[in-house]
């Protein structure tokens, strides 16, 4: 093959991005020089964060490039390699993703295994979505064994498995919340002990949910869910801040949360955190992941669209909504 097709960022977004904020580029598939490897990819990684990255404003990973590819979690077979250590033939897990064919450093890709389990779950279960619900509801949230535990976008990537890992984990009640009918159905098949429709009303549904309150909150959303969540908190409540989806897209302040002054009186922790700050816990992170797998205790869902070119239109729908648990483009 020698043609390689890329997405580029054609323009940054005020509010919602569209179609036009994409472009799809035809370039030349890309020549090792030494050290180096061409992957094919073959599944690319669909994540909220990417949308911060599309505007231009100092953050803790630097904004995308105009007129350039974006970047993103990518798993593939590596297809030329001028590397001692990396074969043609092996499958790696890199950075360069939104594109066919990726030119890049051994040293940037990690090999795995993909007869342990399917390459796609390299991005999902066993990736960083995974290692960010284990570090965030266990490390940053600490967890203990009877403790009530609300996660919002809980049908998403990180919330179905942060809802399963406290179950597994010995909380004594779990609570999701999610988008649609169909959803919170899922979350009730994935041993959510209660789940509702955001769109009911976060604050009364979970007041009904946890009528004793909670203890620990995983953040997917920001905004009313968040002020829900400091309204049920019981004294000493944790909450991990992962993300605020609610807020990517808007283009005025947000009105939530109001009650931050709830926080003192109940002497909460709100704290956020990012998951390479936590590699020390991959090790028990592998390990309790790959036996939950292997006995069927744990399930992920994955949503897959099918060609590169459609990658814009899968960050838009996850963006939406649309996805139920991961979001990947099959290349």
């Amino acid at each position: 093959m020698t043609s390689n097709r890329e997405i580029h960022l054609a323009s940054r977004p005020q509010g919602w991005p569209t179609e036009d904020t994409f472009r799809l580029v035809e370039t030349e598939v890309p020549t090792p020089g030494p050290g180096q490897i061409v992957v094919r990819n073959q599944y690319l990684s669909v994540d909220p964060y990417m949308r911060g990255r599309m505007n231009d404003v100092k953050s803790y990973v630097p904004p995308f490039a105009l007129d350039a590819p974006l970047d993103g979690a990518a798993i593939g077979e590596v297809v030329a390699s001028e590397a001692a250590d990396i074969a043609v033939g092996t499958t790696v897990l890199h950075g360069l993703g939104w594109r066919e064919y990726a030119l890049l450093d051994a040293t940037a890709a990690r090999p795995v295994d993909p007869s342990i389990a399917p390459a796609s779950a390299y991005l999902s279960v066993l990736g960083m979505t995974g290692l960010t619900a284990y570090a965030g509801l266990l490390e940053v949230a600490a967890m203990k064994p009877g403790e009530t535990v609300f996660v919002s976008a809980a049908a998403g990537a990180v919330g179905s498995l942060v809802g399963q890992i406290a179950k597994l984990k010995g909380a004594g009640r779990v609570i999701g919340s999610a988008g649609s009918p169909a959803k919170v159905e899922r979350l009730r098949a994935l041993g959510f002990d209660a789940a509702f429709d955001y769109h009911d009303g976060v604050r009364e549904s979970l007041r009904a949910a946890a009528p004793d309150g909670i203890d620990v909150y995983f953040d997917n959303v920001g905004g009313d869910h968040l002020e829900a969540a400091i309204s049920a908190m019981n004294l000493h409540g944790r909450a991990a801040i992962c993300g605020m989806i609610a807020q990517y897209n808007a283009t005025e302040p947000p009105a939530a949360p109001r009650n931050l002054a709830l926080v003192i009186g109940k002497r909460l922790t709100l704290r956020g955190f990012l998951v390479n700050d936590h590699n020390d816990v991959r090790a028990a992170f592998v390990r309790d992941v790959a036996g939950w797998l292997r006995d069927g205790t744990l399930s992920y869902d994955e949503t897959i669209v099918d060609g590169i070119e459609n990658a814009p239109e899968a960050f838009i729908g996850l963006l939406r909504g649309d996805n139920l648990g991961k979001m990947l483009v099959k290349v």
